[in-house]
C-alpha cells in the first residue's frame, strides 16, 4: 500500500460494535482522505451474532468499485444484454451428439465486457468449460431448441441481443434410443433445427438491437452480409474460422463487423478486448447514432 501508486479499494468486514467504534470511523476517514476508496460493508446478521453493519458487500459491488477506481467506462448501466454463447449438441443416441467446435470464449468475453460496463448480462450457454463471467446470469442448455426456448424466454427484458452461440443447423430425425453399435455403413436422416437468430428477429421491438456472428471459411463478408440482410440483424459479427490462431477454441481473435452502412475491421487482438468494440458498435446503434469506424 504504502510503495504503489495504484488504486486502493477495500471492503471491510468486521463486528458492528468495531465498525461503528469512533476510532474505527477516525481512521476510515483519515484513508478516504488519501485517496483510498471503501464498499461500504452490508447490513444483516453477522457471523458473531449480532445484527447490524459489517458484512461483507456482495462480490458484484466490489469488482463494480474496482473497475470504477481503475477507470473502466461504466456506459451500459441500465442496459440488459442477452448473449448467446458456445455450441449445441444435437443427440445421435444415449452416447454420441452432433456438435461443433465452439468453445464459447468469445460470447463468454462478450458476457465479462458487458458486465465490467455495468449491463445486467443473461448468458444462454451450451455446453462449454468455462466458469460464468462474474456478475453474470447464466441459463444452461444444450439441444438447439433448449436454446431457442431459453433465448425466447429472456427476449423481452433485453435492450441488446448478441447471438454468439454455434447453433446446430441440423438435428438427428429420429434419435436411437439405445447405443448405435458398429455394423457396416451408417446412414443417418438429418432435418433442419429451428432457426434461432431468425425467430428473435421476427419478435423485435424497434428499439431492441440485434446482433448475429457468422464463422466463414470462404467469402467471408460476402457471406455475412447475406447473412445480416437475410435475418435482418442489425450488425453481423464476421470470424473467418479458416485463419490459424484465432477463433475455435484460441484467446484470441479477428473480425469483422458488418452494419447496413460500414464495415469495421477489427484487428487481431483478445477475446476480451474484441468484446469490448462489438459492444461499442452496440452502443451506436442503440442510441442510433452515425455508423463511423471507432477509434477505441
Amino acid at each position: 500500500y504504502l510503495a504503489t501508486p495504484a488504486p486502493v479499494v477495500i471492503a471491510p468486514a468486521m463486528n458492528v460494535q468495531m465498525w461503528e467504534h469512533p476510532a474505527t470511523q477516525q481512521n476510515l476517514q483519515t484513508l478516504r482522505e488519501r485517496g483510498v476508496r471503501f464498499v461500504e460493508p452490508g447490513s444483516g446478521y453477522l457471523a458473531c451474532g449480532m445484527t447490524g453493519p459489517g458484512r461483507l458487500a456482495e462480490p458484484q459491488e466490489i469488482v463494480a468499485a474496482t473497475l470504477a477506481a481503475l477507470g473502466v467506462v461504466r456506459d451500459l448501466v441500465g442496459e440488459t444484454i442477452l448473449i448467446t454463447a458456445g455450441p449445441t449438441r444435437e443427440p445421435l443416441d444415449p452416447v454420441r451428439f452432433l456438435g461443433n467446435r465452439s468453445s464459447g470464449k468469445m460470447g463468454y468475453a462478450l458476457a465479462e465486457a458487458a458486465a465490467r460496463r455495468g449491463a445486467k448480462v443473461v448468458v444462454v450457454s451450451g455446453p462449454v468449460a468455462l466458469e460464468p463471467p462474474a456478475g453474470t446470469e447464466v441459463v444452461r442448455v444444450e439441444t438447439a431448441e433448449q436454446m431457442r426456448d431459453a433465448a425466447l424466454a429472456r427476449w423481452a427484458e433485453a435492450s441488446m441481443v448478441i447471438a454468439a452461440a454455434a447453433v446446430a443447423d441440423f438435428r438427428l430425425k429420429n434419435v436411437a434410443e439405445q447405443k448405435i453399435k458398429r455394423n457396416g455403413s451408417l446412414i443417418l436422416e438429418l432435418e433442419p433445427t429451428s432457426d434461432v437468430v431468425s425467430e428473435l428477429a421476427s419478435r423485435r421491438r424497434p428499439e431492441q438491437v440485434l446482433i448475429g456472428f457468422a464463422a466463414e471459411t470462404e467469402n467471408a463478408i460476402e457471406n455475412g452480409r447475406s447473412k445480416l440482410n437475410k435475418k435482418r440483424l442489425d450488425a453481423v459479427v464476421i470470424n473467418d474460422v479458416s485463419k490459424t490462431g484465432i477463433g475455435f477454441d484460441s484467446e484470441r481473435n479477428q473480425v469483422t463487423i458488418v452494419t447496413a452502412s460500414e464495415e469495421i475491421a477489427v484487428p487481431e487482438d483478445t477475446k476480451l478486448a474484441v468484446a469490448h468494440r462489438i459492444l461499442d458498435v452496440a452502443m451506436k446503434l442503440k442510441a442510433g447514432t452515425p455508423k463511423t469506424a471507432l477509434a477505441r
